[in-house]
């Protein structure tokens, strides 16, 4: 492991000093913590986390290595990494290297054997924040000024960093039953995986897709992915989502995707205090009465009452999903003529890593494409 000082300091001129982990440099990002005690690798590629330095909760991290299967996305998204106690031996049949060598590999600045306890507890208390990390420098007065340059998360547009740049297909497995326009706002290689176990040919498309490129694909359904930044930035897909629920198509969001059907429906939108992330989240599904543990990361929320019913140009929207922990909204319904005709979810049914409660919301989805009452 290494023996390179490295330093950590919040916006609120906190200090935390440690040993290098990953990469040698400096990198700076909002503060963020992830409460999952596995399913790493997933967590570093997941494109929602762009511009986002994530604490692991969990003070044993990189036992099982780095593998060439688990990847979300091609690349690591996270600005930095911040663990306790890193694996000094990894162990599993399908590593192929250390998490170290992989975060180094990609030029991922990571920081260990800090008191990840106590750094928790305060963003915790105090709300996320803009922090920095360096090995360049051991003056936490001079990084502090570089961490008060930095934008905050509030305000930033970040789809455009992570979306595909061409669209593709995802072919249905087997038989195919639908076609489905997935919008790419930052989305995890599982969720089309997913969608295509179902019978769906899955088209993928760019985050700056038209409604006119839509239609083009004639689609059964439409579906926006999770994804980096403020709800409040993205006018453009929003607008797309209306038109698409103007032409009356199924439709189907996830986490960013919930918060843009929210918006397209008159709801707003606000920061949390510090966000939701992990794979162990409570959540209760309002339509069944069951509780599910679910996979989150979400810094931002819809705004919406909890209770009744609320009348949109759409439809009727309802909250169809609430955190269990803090009574956020975690789910929307909308329904026209008492028809499910939309619906979202601010978590991770795909389940990349785990768990595995929520899987059918993807079988909801088809329902609803079939006009079934789902």
């Amino acid at each position: 492991m290494s023996s390179v000082p490295a330093i950590l300091v919040l916006e609120d001129g906190r200090v935390f000093r440690g040993r290098s982990f990953g990469a040698e440099g400096e990198t700076f990002g909002e503060l963020v913590f992830s409460t999952g005690m596995s399913g790493y690798q997933e967590t570093l590629t997941d494109p929602s986390y762009r511009g986002q330095v994530v604490l692991a909760t969990a003070p044993h991290i990189g036992n099982t290595g780095w593998n060439d299967e688990d990847d979300e996305s091609a690349r690591i998204w996270v600005a930095g990494y911040i663990v306790r106690d890193p694996s000094p031996r990894p162990s599993n049949w399908r590593s192929r290297r250390s998490l170290d060598a992989e975060l180094d590999a990609q030029g991922v600045v990571g920081i260990s054997d800090v008191d990840t306890r106590a750094l928790t507890r305060h963003i915790r208390d105090r709300g996320a924040m803009r922090v920095g990390i360096s090995t360049l420098t051991a003056d936490p007065d001079a990084l502090l000024a570089r961490v008060l340059e930095q934008p905050k998360m509030a305000g930033q547009d970040l789809t455009g960093d992570v979306t595909t740049t061409e669209p593709y297909l995802v072919p249905a497995v087997g038989e195919k039953r639908f076609t489905v326009v997935a919008v790419d706002l930052g989305i995890k290689s599982m969720t089309p995986t997913q969608l295509a176990a179902r019978g769906l040919d899955v088209h993928v498309v760019p985050a700056g897709v038209t409604y006119e490129q839509i239609a083009a694909l004639n689609p059964d359904g439409v579906f926006f992915s999770n994804g980096p930044g403020d709800p409040a930035t993205a006018d453009g897909p929003v607008g797309v989502l209306r038109e698409v629920l103007d032409a009356g198509v199924p439709y189907f969001g996830i986490c960013f995707g919930n918060q843009l059907f929210g918006r397209a429906l008159g709801l707003g939108t606000y920061k949390l205090k510090f966000g939701h992330r992990g794979i162990n989240q409570p959540v209760i599904d309002r339509t069944t009465g069951k509780v599910e543990v679910t996979a989150h990361n979400h810094g931002f929320a819809v705004d919406a009452p909890l209770e009744g019913e609320a009348d949109t140009p759409y439809g009727q929207v309802t909250v169809s999903h609430v955190c269990l922990n803090d009574d956020v909204v975690e789910g929307l319904e909308l329904r026209r003529d008492g028809n499910l005709v939309g619906f979202s979810v601010q978590y991770h049914p795909e389940a990349a890593a785990g768990p595995h409660d929520a899987n059918y919301l993807f079988d909801r989805f088809v329902d609803v494409m079939a006009g079934k009452d789902a």
